[in-house]
């Protein structure tokens, strides 16, 4: 079926989603400051007159991207759930990071460097949002450490996540993706070397 054909609901909530991922490409690969609303309703293909129609402000399409993140780290996270073993599921993370480590090099983690550049407004609560999908990423780190009976599973999930946000910076600065592979297979390793305290009497 055609847009032009589509119901009008139906073509509004496309144009949506398409601003939304636009967003969140966008303000990635260009950040807050540079990102114009033409910029984005180009690369949705949507007339930028309609943007205003959906997003009143730039602040709104940076929400949507914030959303457009929990939605991916969502579908990440579900798929790695179904995976019997915590242990794989966090292996499987550091893999779909590394996975990820061209776009790291040339643009950063995109969560991170959001919400670096939001910190840096006056205003605080955009910042927050973005602070509160790297907790989402946290707390299911720390599940998946305290399902292997690991002692301060939190902490764990913090040096984990922490060592994402560090490779990721130093590829982005370096141009260098092979800096995610290398740390990503040591913290492979290090996940290895964890033990799970020994409860025999």
């Amino acid at each position: 079926m055609t847009d032009s054909v589509k119901p009008r609901a139906a073509r509004a909530a496309d144009k949506r989603r398409r601003l939304t991922a636009a967003a969140a490409q966008v303000l990635h690969e260009q950040g807050v400051e540079r990102t114009t609303l033409a910029d984005i309703a180009r690369v949705a293909d949507v007339p930028v007159g309609n943007v205003y129609y959906y997003f009143k402000t730039k602040d709104e399409l940076v929400q949507a991207a914030l959303s457009e993140h929990t939605a991916h780290l969502d579908e990440l996270t579900g798929r790695l759930d179904q995976l019997s073993d915590p242990l794989e599921r966090l292996k499987g993370l550091i893999e779909a990071w590394v996975g990820r480590r061209d776009i790291a090099a040339r643009y950063g983690c995109p969560t991170g460097t959001l919400a670096v550049e939001l910190d840096k407004r006056a205003d605080g609560t955009l910042d927050a949002e973005a602070g509160a999908v790297i907790r989402r990423l946290l707390d299911w780190a720390g599940h998946q450490f305290r399902a292997l009976d690991l002692p301060d599973p939190d902490d764990l999930a913090v040096t984990l996540v922490s060592a994402y946000q560090g490779m990721s910076l130093l590829a982005n600065a370096l141009r260098d993706p092979d800096i995610m592979t290398r740390q990503g297979t040591r913290l492979i390793h290090w996940l290895d070397s964890l033990k799970a305290p020994d409860r025999t009497p």
